[in-house]
């Protein structure tokens, strides 16, 4: 007997698959690519916001994606994850490392058995991967934050910064630009007199800002390169003595920030889109596994909505600038 509903069904889930194979097909991908994600932390905020990205792309493109890793930033916290996922012959890795070294020689493993290497976010040192997508250039995102810590400060006065790992490739790599643009004469009246470290844990990050109110009394700002510890900071300050007196900010998505934002206690801070990264390094790890890329630069790939992208030195493919995030522009994002 004919049954409209089921005949409905059957053409509804062909024009899906239709259009899967054809999104595929036009960035010149395979189907079914396994891709796993690694995140630095499983239950981290931002890392949430990428990783969906991630999976939003790998759907989009027909594959099959997973999340896997640790609870914690160790520096050797991935190593376990990776190894089960060379184990299970994914097609490619994506990680945004939590250390810049101790994953290099399973990463490398990983690549001597076929399986593509791609980070993002914090990347490894080169030998690690094939590709890294970075947020932004890494100069322009440390300069970036002494300029507007800088004019949040009036031009003077002490500052601290509160980061996530001492180990962690990307801030560390944020506050060396830092500390390069602090070298210019139009900071000489500000001083860096601190650089604290939350682990990327809310707790631990919400008591060193306390720490760093105690211990510098005439602090104007604290300098939070993660969504971790600027929102920690943020909250600390926001029920203290210090709130309208010392100046946050930092890296931070706006969802989180909006309310500190409302109620005064943070004026500034910058960020890109977290979702867009992942889904970018998707589409870079399914262009490497496809053959269109091999990591060379110069060479160009289809990444969806987000259109043509092109490889750089090193390996690096850039997601674009960061965007500044106050008062007159907040309500418009929702991340």
């Amino acid at each position: 007997m004919f049954n409209p509903l089921r005949h409905t069904g059957k053409a509804a889930l062909c024009v899906a698959l239709v259009a899967i194979s054809c999104a595929a097909s036009a960035a010149g991908l395979k189907s079914g690519l396994k891709i796993a994600f690694v995140p630095k932390q499983i239950n981290n905020p931002y890392e949430v916001i990428a990783d969906d990205g991630g999976m939003a792309a790998i759907k989009e493109f027909g594959g099959v994606g997973k999340v896997v890793g640790p609870s914690d930033a160790g520096a050797s916290s991935q190593v376990q994850y990776i190894n089960t996922l060379i184990t299970q012959r994914q097609d490619a890795i994506v990680i945004a490392a939590n250390d810049a070294n101790a994953v290099v020689p399973y990463l490398k493993k990983a690549m001597s058995q076929g399986i593509k290497v791609v980070t993002f976010d914090s990347d490894t040192a080169p030998e690690g991967r094939q590709l890294f997508v970075n947020q932004a250039n890494a100069e322009g995102i440390g300069r970036g934050q002494i300029q507007l810590v800088a004019k949040l400060m009036g031009g003077e006065g002490e500052f601290a910064v509160l980061s996530a790992t001492p180990n962690a490739t990307n801030q560390n790599t944020w506050i060396k630009w830092m500390q390069e643009e602090l070298k210019k004469p139009e900071y000489s009246k500000i001083k860096l007199v601190k650089i604290a470290y939350g682990n990327d844990d809310d707790q631990k990050s919400f008591v060193e800002t306390q720490g760093l109110l105690q211990a510098y009394p005439n602090l104007k700002a604290i300098v939070a390169p993660t969504t971790v510890g600027i929102a920690a900071a943020a909250r600390y300050i926001s029920s203290s003595s210090s709130k309208g007196k010392v100046q946050v900010t930092g890296l931070g998505t706006p969802n989180q920030m909006r309310a500190f934002v409302k109620n005064g206690t943070v004026k500034a801070f910058q960020l890109w889109d977290p979702n867009q990264l992942g889904y970018l390094a998707a589409y870079a790890a399914a262009a490497l596994c496809s053959g269109t890329i091999t990591g060379k630069e110069g060479e160009s790939f289809d990444a969806g909505k987000l259109g043509k992208r092109t490889i750089g030195p090193q390996g690096e493919i850039i997601l674009g600038p960061p965007t500044t995030f106050d008062a007159s522009n907040i309500d418009n994002f929702n991340f």
